[in-house]
């Protein structure tokens, strides 16, 4: 008489994918609009190949050179709106509101504030970070989402400053030490943004309190918040080269998360083919 097959708990959707799949009630690796199914049907052959961390790191790099291309649009784009006087009109009265309420004492403050979003501080903490999830995670997914969102945010960074060029204000307007780079876009910014919604955003997943989800959503905007603002209040940056640095970055943790949800997508249907086939290749214990 053949029983029923049961699969162990959690047999197949072990880990992450069980831990991480739902962000309260909504299922990640869903996908209701054609170009993702596409895309998830599409990753999950190359995780056939390549394995499924492979996949996420390729799927991440293409993000990059997308973010990198985004990058170059948006910059034709603000340097249209510049050289309008658009949004940039509010950039001087802003520098010279920044100016009005500085002190030697809150600049010290903000200075060593602002120095965890720069090119030390901020690798230093992508990568403390990346290496604590993933122990505790027991998985490298955490460190790739970490290193590869950085080093695109570098990258979009660097694209931006060298395709518009543009001028930081005056060094007699800023606090320093001063900086020589260009202006566009503002990398503590971008950086800022990119980094804490990669953290604010694997932290939710394994959250099941709204209100602790909630919470750590806006923790996250506000280190990205008050990072960009510091930048403006130092006179190291323009107010938008900030808001497009805030932009940027928010467009590439958009391709992340994405990357991340396809991953997810790809171990769950492998879970799921894996536990057909043995469903169907089960035979039970012969009767007496």
């Amino acid at each position: 008489m053949l029983t029923q097959y049961q699969e162990p708990p959690a047999a197949g959707v072990r880990g992450e994918l069980h831990q991480d799949r739902f962000l309260g009630d909504l299922d990640l690796t869903r996908w209701t609009s054609p170009i993702g199914k596409f895309l998830a049907s599409a990753v999950r052959r190359v995780s056939k190949v390549f394995g499924h961390h492979t996949a996420l790191i390729l799927i991440m790099c293409v993000g990059a050179v997308i973010a990198a291309a985004l990058t170059a649009v948006f910059s034709e784009v603000y340097e249209s709106v510049v050289n309008a006087d658009g949004v940039a009109g509010l950039d001087h009265p802003v520098l010279g509101a920044a100016k009005s309420v500085r002190s030697p004492a809150v600049d010290l403050i903000i200075t060593g504030y602002t120095d965890i979003g720069g090119t030390v501080g901020m690798p230093i903490l992508a990568v403390t970070t990346a290496v604590l999830l993933s122990l505790r995670r027991r998985s490298w997914t955490p460190a790739i989402l970490l290193v590869i969102g950085g080093a695109g945010s570098l990258l979009m960074t660097i694209a931006g400053k060298h395709l518009i060029g543009r001028m930081r204000p005056l060094l007699s307007d800023a606090v320093p030490p001063y900086e020589y780079s260009a202006s566009f876009p503002s990398g503590h910014s971008l950086n800022s943004v990119v980094i804490a919604g990669i953290v604010a955003y694997l932290i939710i997943l394994r959250l099941t309190s709204g209100r602790g989800r909630v919470l750590t959503i806006t923790l996250a905007a506000a280190f990205a918040l008050t990072m960009g603002l510091s930048r403006v209040y130092l006179g190291h940056h323009w107010l938008t080269d900030v808001l497009a640095a805030w932009s940027l970055g928010l467009a590439w943790l958009a391709l992340v998360i994405t990357a991340h949800r396809l991953y997810l997508t790809s171990r769950k249907r492998a879970a799921h083919a894996s536990t057909t086939a043995k469903a169907r290749t089960y035979q039970p214990d012969a009767q007496p």
